[in-house]
C-alpha cells in the first residue's frame, strides 16, 4: 500500500510539474528555442516513458509487437517532435497533459497490433478451478518472464513499485467489508499476480482504460478523451474490466 501511495504521489506531481512548465514551454515555443524547449520538457517525461514501457511490454507479451525493433527512445524522441509542432493549439496545461497521453496511444498504436481476446477464456471464467487457475498463471509468468530480460531498456521498475491491489476491482464505499475478507485471506502478491493474469488477456482497449484509471489515476472523462471514447463507454469498459476481475477472484478464492 505504501508503494502504491508513493506512485499516486508521482501521478499528482506529474501533473503540478506540467501546471508549472506549461506557460514556459509556450513562451520557449514562441521564442523558437527549440533546445530549451525539450531540455524542459525532459523534466515531465519519466512517468510518460514509464507508460510507453508497460504497454510495449504487454505488447511484446502478446506477440504483437515486433520484440528489440524499438526502444522507449522512438516514441519518447517522436513525442517530443509532435509536442513542439502542436503546443500552441492547447489553451491550458489540463489539455495539455491529456494530449500527451493521448498522443503517446497514438504512436504506440500505430505500431502495435491490436489483438483479439480470448473470448472463451472469459465465457468460462466461472468454470475454471483453482487448479487450472495456477497452471495457466503459471504458464503466464514463464511466458512474460522469458520476453520481459530481452532489453534492458525495458527493466522499468516503477510499475513494479506499484502492484495491483484489491481496492483497483472493489469499489471501497460499497464493498469494504468484501475488501477486507480478501485482505485477510490473500497476500499482496497473489492479488497482484492474478489481476496481471487476467489483464493479458482482456482486450486492449479494456486493459488500457483500466490502466489509464488504475496507475495513471486519470478519471474518466480524461480517458475518454485519450481513447476517443464517450464517457459512457469508458465508465462501461472500467466497469467490464473489474467484473471479469472479480468474477476471477472470487471463483478462484472462494470466500466465505
Amino acid at each position: 500500500m505504501e508503494n502504491q501511495t508513493t506512485y499516486f504521489k508521482i501521478q499528482k506531481e506529474l501533473r503540478i510539474s506540467v501546471k508549472q512548465t506549461f506557460p514556459e514551454l509556450m513562451k520557449l515555443k514562441k521564442e523558437a528555442n527549440k533546445v530549451a524547449f525539450n531540455t524542459l520538457l525532459l523534466k515531465i517525461m519519466p512517468s510518460i516513458r514509464s507508460y510507453i514501457i508497460q504497454r510495449m511490454k504487454t505488447a511484446i507479451q502478446k506477440n504483437h509487437f515486433p520484440k528489440n525493433k524499438y526502444v522507449p527512445n522512438d516514441f519518447i524522441d517522436q513525442l517530443f517532435i509532435e509536442t513542439y509542432d502542436h503546443i500552441e493549439k492547447f489553451t491550458n496545461e489540463n489539455e495539455f497533459y491529456i494530449w500527451l497521453y493521448k498522443k503517446t496511444n497514438e504512436l504506440l498504436d500505430d505500431v502495435i497490433t491490436e489483438e483479439e481476446f480470448d473470448d472463451l477464456f472469459f465465457k468460462n471464467i466461472n468454470d475454471y478451478s483453482k487448479r487450472e487457475w495456477d497452471q495457466m498463471e503459471e504458464v503466464f509468468t514463464v511466458e512474460s518472464d522469458g520476453d520481459l530480460v530481452m532489453n534492458e531498456e525495458l527493466a522499468d521498475i516503477s510499475y513494479h513499485q506499484n502492484p495491483y491491489t484489491i481496492k483497483d476491482v472493489f469499489i471501497e464505499n460499497t464493498e469494504s467489508d468484501l475488501i477486507k475478507k480478501i485482505d485477510k485471506t490473500l497476500h499482496q502478491e497473489q492479488v497482484d499476480k492474478h489481476i496481471q493474469f487476467i489483464m493479458h488477456n482482456l482486450p486492449a482497449q479494456t486493459r488500457n482504460v483500466f490502466e489509464l484509471y488504475t496507475k495513471q489515476h486519470l478519471t474518466i472523462p480524461e480517458i475518454a478523451e485519450i481513447r476517443n471514447i464517450s464517457i459512457i463507454d469508458a465508465k462501461q469498459t472500467l466497469d467490464g474490466a473489474r467484473k471479469s476481475l472479480k468474477a476471477s477472484l472470487l471463483n478462484r478464492y472462494p470466500i466465505q
